[in-house]
Parts: structure tokens; C-alpha cells; sequence
């Protein structure tokens, strides 16, 4: 299948160069969570102290990175200013791409169902953080992740942890499930992928997802759950939040707010 070029609607509304091999597409994800979080958030933060405990080693030494679902350019930003490095970013939601604060990274509108054959066993290292659990197909989307990669290539991957914390906010930000290590090997089992590493992290946060989620129970206005539910209202909460999420040793088994797992391309 050839490139196609799609023109943004409103170009003049761009704050970032994208290049378009794919035409936006609608997203399951609630466009207030890309104008709360930044690469000062505690979460933002923690996600990727504990990328970097599993991958620091492949993300250094890597020769061709890229994520799936980037965003606005959080984790690329994260990267390319602690080891210098491009990480090529792809997404289909024209909003959160059009405020993409990498500095370096090339930034794709493109659907990795389309197979692209520039991209055909390009990545050594693919980042899908926070993905997975917006998807119907898993299916199918990790199968066409997988032609992204190397025959040695390794996919970082990160979901929401704990099924019992399903909550309006997971519902506001389009999370149709949240998972435990059990159900993420169910997921990639005809993936063609194997996980070699992993871990849950957040166990610190557990206490506040429990209350986030009852206090969402009776939130009346529901264009605020997101704000509501992530949103840390002051610094002064967002150090102290940093401060505890520390507490906790990486990698460990035992529970979490959030699962990241290191996954190697199979052989078939």
C-alpha cells in the first residue's frame, strides 16, 4: 500500500509539522486528559522512571525507536532530553498531534493497520504506553505492531492495572479495561510477542485510586471527570505525590496502580 497525503482540516490551528499518511481518525480518548498532563506531572514522571529501570540500556542503545499512540509527545520529550535520542511518534488524533512538544522527533499521522512498507522491520525498540486498553482488536493491532519490528526488537508497554479500580474516569478517557499480568498474557497470546520482563507500579497510589473512584460515583457534571480525576491542583500536591511514588522498589510483582512489561517479537 503507497503513501497517501491527507490534508489537516484546520492548518492554520498547527503548532507542530505532521506528516500525514493517514487520514485522523477518531480516537477512544477524552481530548481534556492531552491540556492536563505534562512532563511535570507525578504520573507522567513515575511512568517514566520505571521505563527506564526496565529499557534504559535499549532505549541508549537502540538504533530506530518509535511509539505507537505518542500523543502529545510526552514520553518522546522524556527521551530525547535524557539520552538524546529520536523517538518516531504515530498517532490518529489530530488534537493531541497538533500539540506534540517533542523537539527532534518525527511525528506521524498514520494507522499502524495499514502496514505501511517504509516501516516494514524498521523499530528495534517500540514504546505503547497507555494503548492497549482503548482498544476492541487487540488482537489484531498488536499482530500489526508487530511487522513494525525487528526480528530482535523489544515493545515497552504500559496499561492501567487492577480491573476492581474500573471507574467513570476509565470510562471518560475511553479505558474499556484495565488489566492484571494474567490477562495481559491472555491478550498477546496469538500476538506472535512474549513477555520477558514486567512489573506493576503505582502500589503507592492504590489508596488514592480507591477514593477517586468512589468520589467520581457522584460527580453530577461529567465533563469533569477527567479534571477531576488527574488533575493534581497545586505543586504543592504534585511534589508530594512524586515524594511517595517513590517509595516503592521497580520491578515488583505484587500489585499497582499500572502494569508495564517488556515484550521480544517471536520467531513466527
Amino acid at each position: 500500500m503507497g503513501t497517501r497525503s491527507f490534508e489537516p482540516k484546520d492548518a492554520d490551528c498547527l503548532t507542530r509539522t505532521v506528516e500525514y499518511l493517514s487520514p485522523p481518525g477518531k480516537v477512544s480518548m477524552g481530548d481534556t486528559w492531552f491540556d492536563i498532563t505534562s512532563t511535570n506531572h507525578f504520573w507522567i514522571q513515575r511512568r517514566f522512571e520505571v521505563a527506564q529501570t526496565l529499557v534504559s540500556d535499549l532505549i541508549s542503545g537502540g538504533s530506530q525507536l518509535a511509539e505507537i499512540g505518542c500523543g502529545h509527545g510526552l514520553l518522546q520529550r522524556q527521551i530525547e532530553d535524557n539520552y538524546g535520542r529520536d523517538v518516531t511518534g504515530f498517532d490518529l488524533n489530530e488534537y493531541a498531534l497538533r500539540r506534540n512538544i517533542s523537539r527532534r522527533s518525527t511525528v506521524f499521522c498514520y494507522n499502524i493497520l495499514e502496514r505501511a512498507p517504509r516501516f516494514e522491520a524498521k523499530f528495534d525498540l517500540l514504546f505503547l504506553f497507555d494503548v492497549l486498553e482503548h482498544l476492541a482488536d487487540e488482537r489484531e493491532f498488536l499482530q500489526a505492531l508487530r511487522f513494525h519490528m525487528t526480528e530482535r526488537a523489544s515493545l515497552l508497554l504500559n496499561v492501567p492495572a487492577g480491573q476492581w479500580a474500573y471507574s467513570a474516569y476509565d470510562q471518560a478517557v475511553g479505558h474499556l479495561r484495565r488489566y492484571s499480568i494474567t490477562t495481559l498474557l491472555k491478550s498477546i497470546a496469538d500476538s506472535g510477542l512474549q513477555v520477558t520482563n514486567w512489573t506493576y507500579w503505582g502500589f503507592p497510589f492504590i489508596p488514592t485510586l480507591a477514593l477517586r473512584k468512589v468520589w467520581l460515583m457522584f460527580a453530577s457534571d461529567k465533563s469533569k471527570v477527567i479534571p477531576r480525576g488527574m488533575d493534581t491542583r497545586s505543586a504543592a500536591i504534585n511534589k508530594t505525590m512524586r515524594i511517595i511514588s517513590r517509595i516503592e522498589r521497580i520491578p515488583q510483582h505484587t500489585a499497582g496502580t499500572s502494569l508495564m512489561a517488556v515484550l521480544n517479537r517471536g520467531l513466527g
